[in-house]
């Protein structure tokens, strides 16, 4: 086996057996070793200590000690899982072979998320249902620019709880979750589908960032649902939608759309579809109004005008806003080997506590100041360097004239300011700065305490930003 195929095939043993992914660190670790590394490499690899190298892999080697019930040492390791592998294949005959209640096809080698073919296939009479999963869009949480490192998701677990209490308790037809690029949507929806997959018969991740016609979007699911080519499907949108409504009736299925934003058109107010995809209206509202057992998972910068109508405390549709990660953010630091604590606080407070912007800044941090937090912080301007321009810069084309005007009123402040005060020199009727403000608020750029705004991107209001985005 070469190191992917090590990595894959012990994070599958793990998972089959405790329902959890090997972590970063513990990846870096197993396949440091694999490959004969030492302790002191793998560390100066990872920007971490050894000392802490060696702890989480006493951790990891106890782990996969209990998993394949022998001890394993980085000695033993090689002749360990080559072994274990050759029992699992010799042991299974067909073309699908199992670790725990984990279904895993030969030909994809060791799918990062094995998919079982069939929801009634086991490898005895007494073996639970198995899960179906397509989640082949869906990327690996180590690979996200916008995932938090190590315990800093931490800071996500009220969340988790939230997410998993309207789905799978409150059965709730449609969980939006909400906000700006780099907050962590995808990461959080990847580490909820860990959590409560086994509450459904099928799990499917679809993205949608090319904005995909919804007839191609119907086809994909319905092909993996009913098992089912293409030209056993009804060609017309309704017969499509209605037979994906009688499938969601009938069984129990956890669908996930992400970069749903990429439906949505830019010049406009927040929530607005492109004309290519305004069909999709017709998808969400259905989904969100009509019985059914399943639940379908928007991640998305701005809500879909459906789920602006729909969403409540006790409505089918429920909507989560995400924020900054906060002091957990302090973990990225630590892993990019920052100096003076101290003013770590002053950094998260900077940035919003965006786990993307964080991490872009403290690489910036280290390679100029050498990890000195505190020199950079002398500096009056906010640095964005031009990832984050880039990053910011989408975004804020696809504000209308009317949000791009408010935002750069906003950038002219320091403080929270009123509203009085923006109808009075904002050049605006109360009708358009409404809208406007509401408009922002969806989209994450601004928030609205009481009778105060409070600048949701303290970064816009400096020059440099303004030059950048062209506002």
């Amino acid at each position: 086996m070469d190191v992917k195929e090590v990595l894959r095939f012990a994070d599958d043993l793990v998972f089959a057996k405790t329902g959890e992914h090997l972590e970063d660190l513990q990846e870096a670790i197993l396949g440091g070793v694999w490959e004969g590394q030492k302790y002191s490499q793998i560390a100066e690899a990872s920007h971490c200590s050894e000392g802490h190298v060696r702890n989480v892999a006493s951790k990891l080697w106890k782990r996969l000690s209990n998993v394949l019930d022998e001890e394993v040492t980085p000695s033993n390791l090689r002749s360990t899982l080559e072994r274990r592998q050759l029992f699992i294949i010799s042991s299974n005959s067909g073309n699908d072979f199992f670790i725990g209640n984990v279904n895993v096809c030969k030909d994809s080698q060791f799918s990062e998320y094995p998919q079982t073919r069939s929801p009634s296939t086991s490898t005895s009479n007494t073996s639970p249902p198995q899960t179906r999963l397509d989640l082949a869009d869906a990327p690996h949480i180590s690979s996200l620019s916008d995932s938090p490192d190590g315990d800093s998701f931490a800071s996500r677990t009220s969340e988790l709880a939230t997410l998993e209490k309207s789905i799978v308790q409150e059965n709730c037809n449609i969980a939006a979750i909400l906000g700006i690029s780099g907050i962590g949507k995808t990461a959080l929806s990847l580490h909820l589908i860990r959590q409560i997959q086994h509450n459904f018969e099928c799990v499917i991740w679809r993205s949608l960032r090319h904005s995909p016609p919804l007839e191609t979007t119907l086809k994909n699911l319905l092909e993996f649902l009913l098992n089912k080519p293409e030209i056993e499907l009804p060609s017309s949108i309704p017969d499509r939608l209605s037979l994906l409504m009688e499938y969601l009736r009938k069984n129990r299925c956890l669908i996930i759309f992400d970069d749903v934003q990429a439906l949505l058109s830019s010049g406009q107010l927040g929530g607005n579809y492109r004309p290519e995809c305004e069909n999709y209206s017709i998808l969400f509202t259905q989904i969100g109004e009509t019985t059914h057992n399943s639940c379908l998972i928007l991640n998305s910068w701005e809500p879909p005008r459906e789920i602006t109508a729909l969403k409540g405390e006790n409505s089918p549709v429920r909507a989560l806003q995400l924020k900054g990660i906060g002091i957990a953010a302090t973990e990225i630091f630590r892993h990019k080997r920052l100096l003076n604590p101290e003013k770590w606080e002053n950094l998260i407070n900077s940035y919003r506590g965006n786990p993307l912007w964080l991490k872009i800044v403290a690489t910036t941090i280290q390679e100029i100041f050498r990890g000195r937090v505190a020199e950079f912080l002398k500096y009056d301007r906010l640095f964005l360097g031009e990832e984050l321009a880039l990053n910011l810069h989408r975004q804020i084309n696809r504000l209308s004239e009317l949000e791009k005007k408010l935002i750069s009123r906003l950038s002219r402040e320091v403080n929270p300011v009123s509203i009085e005060q923006l109808l009075q020199d904002a050049d605006l009727s109360p009708s358009e700065l409404f809208n406007g403000l509401q408009s922002l608020g969806r989209r994450s750029f601004v928030e609205i305490e009481g009778s105060a705004l409070k600048e949701r991107l303290k970064m816009i209001k400096q020059n440099r930003i303004k030059k950048k985005v062209g506002i």
